[in-house]
């Protein structure tokens, strides 16, 4: 009786270990994880971004992102000292619109905003899209059991070329990640902090710490979230150098 005893027993823990997952399924995960970062359809994000040094504030900017389905992304600089400054995301392709330019300029995903935020951390809310990888293990987070995945780019016009996230292994809900830039090294550490709006839990802000410049972070809170979809034409970059959206 006894080594029937312990026979269930290791086939219980045999269980409770998790096994491979299937690409679909951690497609599927990172879907969840982005459901608590942006709504389905096109939106505007009011977004805040502060810097820090030392634990001192150090600068502070407000934007506006429009977001489109299929990785496009339109951010405007609503800071007097960034006063028509316009940033554009179309899929692989970044550019940066200057008041005092007709032209746009191409930029990189990792081309900074301000302090850590980096292009592609204000424009792009979406891992699904841009990463593929593996279950890598469970572990213990503040006390909330989560999921570690281990995602690579899919593509190369991304911000960061692999990404350790951490999810809530309940609701898939974001807590921590490790962010890596294209030569492997460790660029950022982020955190997530979530509260309930709208029914449904969301990330109100994303923390950024810098691993490379020590005690500096940047803190991205997302005021507020509501539909709106701007005319295609807003999302062409000699356009957009033209002429200015308006709410």
């Amino acid at each position: 009786m006894s080594r029937i005893r312990a026979f269930f027993g290791v086939l219980v823990l045999l269980a409770a270990v998790p096994g491979p997952a299937r690409p679909d399924d951690v497609q599927a995960l990172l879907r969840k994880a982005d459901a608590h970062r942006l709504a389905d359809g096109a939106m505007v994000v009011d977004t805040q971004v502060e810097t820090f040094k030392s634990g001192a504030l150090d600068k502070e900017r407000r934007y506006q992102v429009y977001v489109r389905p299929g990785r496009r992304s339109l951010v405007l600089s609503r800071s007097p000292v960034e006063k028509g400054q316009k940033v554009l995301m179309l899929g692989d392709d970044f550019w940066m619109i200057l008041p005092s330019s007709q032209r746009p300029i191409r930029i990189a995903p990792a081309q900074k905003l301000l302090g850590d935020a980096a292009a592609g951390d204000v424009a792009t809310m979406a891992w699904a899209d841009d990463y593929e990888g593996t279950v890598a293990g469970e572990e213990l987070v503040d006390g909330l059991p989560c999921l570690r995945l281990d995602l690579t780019a899919r593509r190369r016009g991304v911000t960061y070329a692999r990404v350790e996230l951490w999810i809530g292994r309940s609701d898939a809900r974001p807590v921590q990640a490790n962010l890596y830039v294209a030569s492997d090294k460790l660029a950022k550490q982020a955190t997530f902090a979530l509260e309930r709006a709208d029914g449904r839990l969301q990330v109100a802000s994303m923390t950024l710490v810098d691993q490379i410049q020590v005690n500096r972070k940047t803190v991205i809170t997302y005021l507020s979230r509501r539909p709106r979809a701007l005319p295609d034409e807003f999302f062409n970059p000699m356009f957009l150098a033209r002429n200015e959206p308006k709410e």
